[in-house]
């Protein structure tokens, strides 16, 4: 089942205090979606159910919804992190909390029941995640739910409206993604496919997920602090460019607060918000982009 009820809980010993943003330079459009962040805690209602490979934040829903009005978003998409399994109820709440301002991407593997299912639809839940990132030994990551589930579940994300987000090392995509697409499923590519900006564009990954999102098989997350070099990024300017220029009505934008595992390298996402701005260039894009592409893949 999907609320891990015979899990072990983790209430972390030692908590990080996220990095806040300032106001953005610029003043987002009207109803602008941020459609990658997390919410972790608070750990007494809500603890782990593995232990966490990363310091833990204290980025409760309302820390995340501050952070959210300090950004000048009205809206936004949360991501069930790793270490809550498939447990979602630190999303429910959270979603609740958002007064329908918020959407969710909750995890599930094939044991989840459709009464669940329909639950978590009913509570703004618009996709599942799954995610492909193993050890050296080749064990995904606790808590995680790889590729090879998205098949067994597609038929019932179509009956509950669920589109499938995928995060993985690059690699992993020229291996899943053309057996993926043929489900006919909507899928968003979390970060920026994980390139490696240093390949270029003659990097066949960049090459496919470019061709992908060119036929609007698949959807682009442009989340570029886990991809480029800091503080200016201009490493991932030119991915990020061909992305938009491939399919400007199927990219959308995100922050990814708090910045797990970054530490002392954690961005401010008020910054992002105006390196974004400057890269989009135009009011019509912007708007695509922060407002109309969201609203369209998550059900705003």
């Amino acid at each position: 089942m999907t609320i891990e009820s015979q899990a072990i809980s983790y209430v972390p010993e030692t908590i990080e205090i996220p990095r806040m943003p300032g106001r953005p330079r610029h003043e987002l459009p009207a109803l602008a979606c941020d459609t990658h962040c997390h919410v972790f805690g608070p750990y007494d209602r809500f603890p782990l159910q593995h232990a966490s490979s990363y310091a833990a934040p204290d980025a409760p829903a309302e820390r995340y919804l501050t952070m959210l009005d300090t950004l000048g978003a009205q809206r936004g998409v949360l991501v069930q992190p790793a270490p809550y399994g498939t447990n979602p109820a630190a999303l429910l709440d959270a979603l609740a909390r958002g007064r329908g301002r918020l959407r969710g991407a909750a995890v599930a593997d094939a044991s989840v029941s459709d009464a669940e299912l329909q639950n978590m639809a009913d509570a703004g839940v618009r996709a599942l995640r799954f995610v492909e990132a193993r050890d050296p030994a080749g064990r995904l990551f606790p808590g995680s739910v790889g590729f090879e589930q998205v098949a067994a579940l597609a038929p019932r994300m179509r009956q509950f409206g669920l589109h499938a987000q995928l995060w993985g090392p690059s690699d992993v995509y020229a291996q899943h993604l053309p057996s993926l697409v043929r489900l006919g499923l909507p899928l968003v590519i979390d970060h920026m496919g994980s390139l490696a900006p240093a390949r270029g564009y003659a990097d066949a990954v960049f090459q496919l997920l470019r061709a992908q999102l060119a036929e609007g098989t698949i959807w682009m997350k442009l989340s570029v602090c886990r991809v480029g070099t800091a503080p200016d990024y201009a490493d991932v300017k030119p991915l990020h460019d061909a992305f938009v220029a491939a399919n400007p009505d199927q990219v959308v934008w995100g922050s990814d607060w708090p910045y797990v595992r970054m530490g002392e390298n954690a961005p401010a996402a008020d910054a992002l918000i105006d390196l974004a701005w400057d890269w989009l260039g135009t009011d019509a894009l912007r708007q695509k982009v922060w407002v109309d592409n969201p609203a369209r893949l998550y059900g705003f």
